[in-house]
């Protein structure tokens, strides 16, 4: 497939999470699913050891029993009436409501568990499979796609683990990432502080 026409600052700051503008009826080719993995292979590690794994959910039966477990977990989630959120509750709303007709869903997984572990320990575990999975994303929107990182499920990742048959003790989900071809490819930087608000120069 061919890629949008974006240079590089655009695909970094047009990159969104997409959740009501996926198109929820056509079908990604699986080729297409692997060409961004292939993209997102190439990410830095924190070490030369590539342990990550990623599981592809194509099947409907099995994309409707993690999008269940997802449903059960933002239970209440989004009875925020904060006016300023309205837009975000909106989308993740929509997304929930959606998520087992979202085409694609991919689970990255990395080998061992942070339960208990050192933040040195904890940082450079999540220090690669991170940066993976953002390429892939970066990938997916070039070629027209949407992603959006969730963490939902988590709260039962045991029972999806089940469910796709992840080796629990094993492995360690990261996120549920949904995708599907956009609706309209013309997304736009979100408004973001200033640099001079977040940025200190050798001291805080």
């Amino acid at each position: 497939m061919s890629l949008l026409n974006l240079d590089l600052d655009e695909l970094l700051t047009t990159t969104r999470a997409v959740r009501r503008r996926l198109d929820l009826e056509r079908p990604v080719p699986h080729e297409l699913i692997e060409e961004c993995l292939r993209v997102g292979l190439q990410a830095p590690t924190s070490s030369n050891e590539q342990s990550w794994q990623f599981v592809v959910v194509t099947d409907s039966a099995l994309r409707a029993g993690v999008a269940d477990l997802y449903r059960r977990a933002t239970e209440g989630y989004f009875d925020n009436p904060d006016p300023a959120a309205a837009r975000n509750i909106r989308s993740g709303s929509y997304l929930t409501a959606h998520l087992h007709e979202v085409p694609v869903h991919v689970i990255p997984c990395i080998p061992g568990r942070t339960e208990g572990a050192s933040v040195p320990e904890q940082a450079a575990t999540w220090a690669s499979i991170i940066p993976a999975t953002w390429s892939f994303m970066l990938a997916a929107r070039a070629r027209g796609l949407g992603t959006a990182w969730t963490t939902f499920h988590l709260d039962y990742e045991r029972e999806v683990a089940d469910l796709l048959g992840i080796p629990y003790e094993d492995y360690m989900q990261v996120a549920l990432i949904p995708v599907a071809f956009t609706r309209g490819t013309d997304f736009q930087p979100a408004e973001r502080k200033a640099v001079a608000e977040i940025v200190h120069w050798d001291r805080w």
